[in-house]
Order: C-alpha cells, then structure tokens, then sequence
C-alpha cells in the first residue's frame, strides 16, 4: 500500500521517481481502511531531505500509512524556509489532542550539549510524556533515543574524543525480536554521533532490551517495552550520499577531518558509496509497523489506553 502525504510536499516528486508509490489525498479519501497515523517531529536542519529519508521507509510498507510533519511550538528553525514549514507541519501544540499509532522523533544538531540546556528540552519532554497517553509505538532516533532515554529512565550520555562515524556491523543481541525478523546476522548500519550512550548504564529491570549492538560503534537500537518504544541511536534512514556530504561539510570547516570509517570504496573519497545498509532500513520499518498494525486498537481514542490488540 502506498503512503499518504501532502499532495504538494516536495518529497512526492522524489519519491514517485523511486518507485515509491504514494497516495493522492483524494484517493485516499475513497478507500474504506483506516491508515496507520504516523507522525514525524523533524528537528533536522535540512527538513526536506529529512522527510524523504523517513516517507521512503514508510511508504515501502505493505499498510497505508498517514504521514503527519511535526515541528516544535517552541523553537523556530533557522534552515527550513518558513513558507514550508507553513504548508507542511502543524506544532506539537495543534496536534496534542491527536493519537497517532506511531511516532518518530529525529535526531538533532545539539547532541554536546547537556539535556537540559537544550533550548526546546521542556516542550521535547511534553512530548516524551504525551507519546505515553497519545501514541502506540514511538520510534527516536540518534539524539533523540539519547534523550529518551535520559528522560524516561535517568541514562546519561558520553562525550567521545572524536567523532564516530562510518558504516559498522553490528550483531543481532536479540535475534527473536520481531523487530529484527528477516535481518542477516550482521547488519552495516550508518554511525555519526559524537556521543554515546553504553549498555553497561542501562538500568536493569527497566524493561531495556538491546537489540543491535556492535564492538567498535557501541549500542545501535534498544526496545523500551515500558514505553512502547524503540531507541535507534544511528542511522539507517540515511541515503548513501549523507555520509559523504557530512565529510564535504565538516571538512571545510576542518582540512583535518578524517573520512568516516568503512564508507569510501578503498578509502578513496573521490568513489561513490554504495548503500549496504538500505535493506535493512526496510526490513526495520516494515517490522516496526508490522507490530504497530498486529497491536493498535482500531479505534483511535482507545490508543494510549489499556484496549489493544485489535487489528485493524
């Protein structure tokens, strides 16, 4: 089934010419299913990209999928212009008394700074907070996953003296998981952080269990199943090229900036990457809103509530 999003959002040109199939809003109208409610708070700096990166993932699924564009009430981002974030997002403030079976909350360009000196921590932990009431499933990403776990369960992070970044293997830790059926017992997956969160710290009887993990790139997605959620401390979302702008990016800023690991064919950055990991993106997605399809209420008001498991 194809994904619903705005007819004119700049991501449907891309994503048609992907293959993707998506879903006019009036077509959608006229199918008698209810769609899965996915919402996406973007606190990426480059919106746009951001958006194809996750409607791709999503709209490979076999489910229609309803993509909303979350943006904070908060905070006003400086790189996306403001006529888009018009047309395309509501704030967290006009959606809060929506439920969604899924929500996914990006990374952001604010991962040295401490939790709370972050400028939107307050209204980001509204949100945690509301995900438990109003959402079945959540999905965070990088920083994002950091601070939940920070603020679901106390778990600090860790400054590392360089940048760790690359493409890694990490190992199934959890091979039963449903959330990793279908997936190679060792999966590439796209790193960049500059900080990390380590298992040893995660606190035991909390209902954390470590999914993907690798021994160079640490912890990689942790199940929260006291918060109906999973915590996705890398990247698989990323196109084969990020990485590669990433290095333009960080090296003009610093010649000296060494390439990520294990990206550039031979190490040679004038290669093209190629995408190792985009396979497992998919079987990521697909499983996560397999589990959101085999467990969300079908009526909306009972998500959050104690009435699950009716399919839709």
């Amino acid at each position: 089934m194809p994904i619903k999003i705005p007819d004119a959002l700049p991501a449907r040109a891309t994503l048609e010419a992907e293959g993707v199939i998506v879903m006019a809003e009036t077509q959608a109208a006229r199918q008698d299913i209810r769609p899965l409610r996915i919402g996406l708070l973007n606190l990426m700096p480059d919106k746009p990209k951001t958006e194809i990166q996750f409607a791709r993932l999503l709209g490979a699924t076999p489910l229609q999928v309803e993509l909303s564009l979350v943006q904070l009430a908060s905070y006003t981002p400086r790189n996306t212009p403001p006529e888009h974030l018009a047309a395309f997002y509501r704030t967290w403030d006009e959606v809060r008394h929506e439920r969604f079976d899924g929500f996914i909350v990006t990374g952001a360009p604010v991962e040295t700074l401490p939790f709370e000196q972050v400028d939107y921590w307050d209204e980001l932990t509204r949100i945690f907070d509301w995900t438990q009431s109003h959402v079945h499933s959540s999905l965070n990403i990088c920083w994002a996953a950091q601070a939940a776990l920070h603020h679901f369960h106390g778990v600090g992070k860790h400054i590392l003296a360089a940048k760790r970044w690359g493409v890694f293997s990490h190992r199934l830790a959890a091979p039963a998981s449903p959330y990793l059926r279908g997936m190679s017992d060792e999966v590439d997956v796209p790193v960049s952080r500059w900080t990390e969160v380590r298992a040893e710290e995660l606190p035991e009887g909390a209902g954390l269990n470590v999914l993907l993990e690798s021994d160079e790139s640490g912890l990689c997605l942790v199940e929260d199943a006291q918060h109906r959620g999973l915590h996705m401390f890398n990247h698989l979302e990323y196109d084969a090229t990020t990485l590669a702008d990433e290095f333009v990016r960080d090296r003009a800023r610093d010649p000296a900036t060494p390439q990520p690991l294990n990206y550039f064919p031979d190490g040679d950055a004038g290669r093209p990457p190629a995408n190792r990991w985009r396979s497992h993106a998919h079987l990521l997605f697909a499983n996560w809103i397999n589990e959101i399809y085999r467990t969300t209420p079908y009526d909306l008001n009972d998500i959050g509530g104690s009435n699950s498991g009716r399919r839709i």
